[in-house]
């Protein structure tokens, strides 16, 4: 076989095709770019207005409590709405908009916490609308049996974005500052939105809004064993693990001394981890089946992270732990978030799919803030170490909610449910997932 020949034949199948090659890329790029401003935007409150933990946390809260206040009322519109990916790519835009704004206010010296605590709330409120509107546009572009090569692909360019994003933040950061190395992540969002532009998916049919239209979504978590217990487990994790990650840059950059490029080049390294995940994902649900896997993820995730706080001494010793924590954190992050949504995806209905996702958002996504808050105020109260210590230890329990649960005996992932052709599903259709039975 020609060098080309070989070349080509290595490329995943799904990315021959047209529709989700361009999906793909405009996920990969968003992906990138939100690394960038996750590192750039905490240090151009450190760093430009000189931000302390009460700050962060405030900070961090005004991104996250849209996840709170809005994944339910934003996932019950989106199944209502026939033309998910117009919406899409308007929130890329706007958020492209909103994310400018900070080096030009930046360039005439009129930057305030203000002005990042509104951005950071806007950027999250259409973070929300774009993400319950992915979910239906992911399941419009693949088959059911497909989804974890689909989740592996995406997720494979999330681990990339670990990879570069990072680096190429904390780089742009020294090089341009803080403020200006936010303009890369702006023109992601526009590039986003140029690829979703170019593809024409068949979507689930909207549902027209009937009694209980608003909490069916809701309904259907908690009537699920399975659903009820990947929901606790991850709620646990995002609490934890948002104290841990409001208090993170903080911490390395005055506590452990680190400057903003070397902890973003070790970050980034240490992110090639999720690209070993990645490829690792569909080999170990295989091997052990999908529920297993989940377990492996959930407890993969958060274990390393315990190296953070413990990391003291010469930077070699630093830098070596941080690296360690990134690395296997990245690898059981990647592990979880192929498997656990694959298995969810195949278990939710299409005409229940948005509404689903954003009561789960609101479930597991609202105690981000609060975890944030928590965080702030800990780390004001009792010191960064100690916080990070209670962050990295009680993210581990989350195992305490899957282990008993019926996840760590499913095999293979069920089969998808099918769309109901018309009208709203009734609560007797909702209920008839394979789920149900767990």
């Amino acid at each position: 076989m020609t060098a080309p020949g070989r070349l080509s034949a290595a490329i995943p199948d799904l990315l021959r095709k047209r529709s989700f090659r361009r999906y793909w890329t405009a996920q990969s790029i968003s992906l990138a770019g939100d690394q960038i401003s996750q590192i750039a935007l905490p240090l151009v409150a450190v760093l430009a207005l000189h931000a302390d933990a009460v700050q962060m946390g405030w900070l961090a809260t005004a991104q996250l409590m849209p996840a709170l206040l809005l994944s339910l009322p934003a996932g019950a519109w989106a199944d209502s709405r026939a033309h998910r990916r117009r919406v899409m790519i308007a929130t890329d835009l706007a958020r492209a908009l909103l994310i400018a704004t900070v080096p030009i206010a930046y360039a005439l010296g009129a930057l305030t916490f203000t002005q990042l605590y509104a951005i950071a709330l806007g950027i999250g409120a259409l973070t929300v609308l774009f993400d319950v509107c992915n979910t239906i546009l992911f399941v419009s572009l693949i088959p059911a049996e497909r989804y974890i090569e689909g989740n592996s692909l995406v997720n494979g360019s999330r681990a990339m974005s670990f990879v570069a994003g990072p680096s190429a933040g904390g780089l742009l950061v020294q090089l341009f500052t803080a403020p200006l190395a936010l303009l890369a992540d702006a023109v992601t969002y526009l590039a986003s939105a140029y690829c979703l532009a170019r593809i024409t998916p068949a979507e689930p049919s909207a549902v027209p809004p009937a009694t209980g239209h608003f909490t069916a979504g809701l309904r259907w978590i908690l009537r699920s064993r399975v659903m009820r217990a990947t929901f606790a487990a991850s709620a646990t994790v995002q609490f934890f693990n948002f104290i841990f990650h409001t208090l993170f840059v903080l911490y390395a950059t005055t506590e452990l001394g680190l400057s903003a490029g070397m902890l973003g080049l070790v970050l980034g390294i240490g992110a090639i981890g999720g690209l070993v995940g990645a490829f690792l994902t569909g080999r170990l649900v295989r091997r052990v089946g999908i529920g297993p896997a989940v377990v492996v993820g959930f407890a993969a995730f958060p274990v390393p992270l315990l190296l953070v706080p413990l990391a003291d001494g010469p930077d070699p010793i630093v830098l070596s732990l941080l690296f360690l924590a990134e690395f296997g954190s990245c690898v059981g992050a990647m592990i979880v978030d192929i498997s656990l949504g694959s298995l969810q995806t195949a278990l939710i209905p299409h005409a229940l799919r948005a509404r689903v996702n954003g009561a789960y958002r609101t479930l597991t996504h609202g105690v981000r803030p609060l975890g944030a808050l928590a965080g702030g105020a800990l780390g004001a109260a009792i010191g960064l170490r100690p916080t990070l210590w209670i962050a990295t230890a009680g993210a581990v329990t989350c195992l305490v909610w899957v282990l008993p649960s019926p996840v760590p005996g499913i095999r293979e992932l069920p089969d998808s449910p099918p769309e109901p052709t018309h009208g709203a599903p009734s609560a007797s259709a909702s209920a008839s997932s394979p789920s149900s039975g767990y």
